[in-house]
């Protein structure tokens, strides 16, 4: 007879504080997730209700959120980037409502260090290894623009300076002065005359002109 009435004591307590936990106050929790740093929204942040089974909320994308929770229910804001923190709804909130400014802190998230090779096997990395060119030092450099070739490809390509254009003028007149007196006037040449005097005849043939006309 005890252990039946102990039995239906544990019973009616159990359900009385299972009563009285399903009992809590909704509230209307609302508000907005910012930065702690900037004051900035953090967008689409979870919100995650550990009191009610781990049921989730998201905030839109201006960082407020909206939904219905009790009175003393634990929740969990979370966002990549950031540290998570924990917001407990007080209790007996005026107008079931509960407006709250959540502001998350930033985490910093060291990633490993990672080697990246642009060769896939080390039979590549060999082959490229012997097929590299090296680049020529100062020494190679400076003896491929003073040999012959180099230069003379240049001579094409960069123009006269001034003090070169007046040394070959003064060439040209000089060369002028000295040969002045092997020059001959072609008017006094008795053979230019004949072969002026022949190609006028055999233009007027080619052109069926008689010399009698």
């Amino acid at each position: 007879m005890k252990r039946l009435i102990f039995i239906l004591l544990t019973v009616f307590t159990a359900s009385a504080f299972a009563q009285q936990k399903g009992e809590r106050p909704l509230v209307q929790f609302t508000g907005v997730v910012l930065s702690a740093d900037s004051s900035t929204v953090i967008p689409y942040a979870t919100v995650t209700n550990v009191s009610a089974k781990n049921v989730v909320n998201l905030a839109n994308y201006k960082g407020y959120f909206s939904f219905v929770a009790h009175e003393l229910d634990t929740l969990r804001f979370t966002s990549i980037g950031y540290a998570s923190t924990l917001v407990v709804i007080p209790a007996n909130v005026k107008d079931k409502s509960y407006t709250l400014q959540v502001k998350l802190n930033g985490k910093s998230i060291n990633l490993p260090v990672v080697h990246v090779f642009p060769w896939a096997t080390t039979d590549e990395f060999r082959k490229d290894f012997v097929t590299m060119k090296i680049a020529d030092d100062d020494l190679e450099i400076a003896r491929k623009n003073l040999s012959g070739k180099s230069i003379a490809s240049l001579t094409h390509s960069l123009p006269r300076d001034s003090k070169e254009i007046q040394t070959a003028w003064a060439q040209n007149e000089h060369n002028d002065i000295v040969n002045q007196h092997s020059y001959v006037n072609p008017l006094y040449n008795p053979f230019a005359w004949g072969a002026l005097i022949k190609e006028i005849t055999e233009g007027n043939k080619s052109r069926g002109v008689s010399d009698s006309n």
